[in-house]
């Protein structure tokens, strides 16, 4: 049989707890139901956490009705996990809020069942699953563990810690280290590597490899390197840096159809962010190497260390999702960052079917997860459009924003259509030429004008 502890919790840290929102170490509910042994199951293997009886999704208190009978329901539902733990309980309010600690004699199972707790969801798993993975991970993973080399009072950038409750719309009600502690981020009043990662002014400072390169590549080779950028402040900061990297050495086209002109980059910006988010979330800490993000002329490489988790099997890649840092997953998705687990990749088949291109090429093994994305082929875009200058479709860009904008400079072409400024004095050149347009007075002052579409 397994205890009841009862333990003090005032009407007011409910409220932050409900303020805080369902998340990797919180799960609310109205009643109780066939699913509370599995979610008590779930978080006592992995960093522990609590359940809330009587509050609704979106944070409503319900209450619950005969309080007294749903404190012996719960004590009934504990009774046959194995093996036994005890597990907390509170009445604030008519809610009853569970508190589970993390277990010390992993795996637990519910109905003979294993599962566990994947960002703010609960996923069941094989024993054998479940066995492999703590055997090959520890029993406490590389974001729960506390980072002794962390100084809170030096090392805690408090407007990116700010940042975060403002994008998990969590109102500081209380000092920062009480905040963290409310999000489960404190252990031996240390922070845990999780908030290391999002709330440090430099990463490198405590973990040198936890940074994302980016290179751009001469050609089809890594013969001849033309630009490199590593990025090494926290990680939704060197997220968003890569990304804006990769969008800038990606070429854009133009839509123009009768109304604003649609910018829409090579490669769809969706689908690119959802691979980085990946191999920030997923990717093996362990591992004393960089995501890497490799800009080839044919293609764009995105990899992380760390492949499929030991116990995941390669058919249900993309159809199940299993975690590494599923504390540091729990954060993102707070952010917005992330959304359920499992969805990324039909995020990214989705992104990429949307623009007519195909979906890219996953290359796992033991120790890496690269996504490849094939580029077009130079000067040629989907869906009839065109990059690059020189082209018919450059022509016409041209034409539309002379149309717009008689005044129109080379630069401001340039700029407007992101081709060069040499390619498009070439262009104006050949459109004076076969007299589609004409200059008006001096080069200072003039204008343009045109004077009709070459059939």
């Amino acid at each position: 049989m397994i205890d009841i502890i009862y333990t003090r919790m005032d009407k007011k840290e409910l409220d932050l707890l409900i303020q805080q929102g369902e998340g990797y170490n919180l799960e609310f509910k109205e009643g109780i139901n066939s699913d509370l042994g599995r979610e008590i199951c779930a978080f006592a293997n992995a960093n522990g956490g609590k359940i809330l009886i009587g509050v609704s999704d979106n944070g409503s208190i319900k209450g619950v009705n005969e309080p007294n009978k749903v404190l012996s329901q719960i004590q009934d539902i504990a009774r046959h996990l194995s093996p036994k733990f005890a597990v907390g309980t509170d009445l604030i309010d008519r809610v009853i809020v569970i508190t589970i600690p993390e277990g010390t004699n992993k795996p637990y199972s519910s109905g003979s069942r294993f599962f566990m707790r994947y960002g703010s969801n609960t996923q069941q798993l094989e024993r054998d699953e479940i066995r492999d993975f703590f055997e090959k991970e520890g029993l406490i993973f590389f974001d729960e563990k506390p980072n002794y080399d962390f100084d809170l009072k030096k090392d805690l950038d408090v407007y990116k810690f700010n940042n975060f409750l403002v994008k998990a719309k969590i109102t500081p009600l209380i000092d920062n280290e009480n905040m963290l502690n409310n999000l489960d981020l404190i252990k031996d009043k240390h922070l845990k590597n999780a908030g290391v990662l999002l709330f440090c002014h430099r990463v490198t400072k405590f973990f040198s490899h936890a940074t994302i390169s980016c290179i751009l590549y001469q050609g089809k080779t890594k013969y001849e390197i033309l630009d490199k950028k590593e990025y090494d402040a926290d990680l939704n900061s060197n997220f968003e840096n890569a990304l804006l990297y990769i969008k800038s050495h990606l070429n854009t086209r133009f839509v123009i159809k009768g109304g604003p002109r649609e910018e829409i980059l090579e490669l769809p910006e969706d689908a690119l962010r959802e691979v980085l988010l990946n191999a920030i979330a997923h990717r093996d800490y362990n591992k004393r190497t960089s995501i890497s993000v490799e800009i080839f002329s044919d293609r764009v490489i995105i990899t992380n260390p760390g492949g499929l988790v030991n116990g995941f099997d390669k058919k249900d890649f993309g159809k199940r999702s299993f975690s590494r840092n599923n504390l540091l997953f729990g954060l993102m998705q707070r952010m917005n960052l992330v959304e359920r687990a499992g969805s990324g990749i039909a995020r990214i088949r989705l992104a990429m079917k949307s623009d007519g291109l195909k979906t890219p090429k996953f290359d796992i093994d033991s120790n890496w997860f690269s996504v490849i994305f094939t580029r077009k082929k130079s000067g040629v875009g989907g869906k009839g459009e065109k990059f690059g200058d020189g082209s018919e479709k450059s022509s016409e860009k041209i034409i539309s924003l002379l149309k717009e904008n008689k005044q129109a400079s080379a630069k401001d072409i340039s700029e407007n259509l992101g081709i060069t400024s040499r390619a498009v004095e070439k262009q104006l050149a050949k459109l004076k030429k076969d007299k589609i347009i004409k200059r008006v007075g001096p080069a200072k002052g003039g204008h343009w004008e045109v004077m009709s579409l070459k059939q």
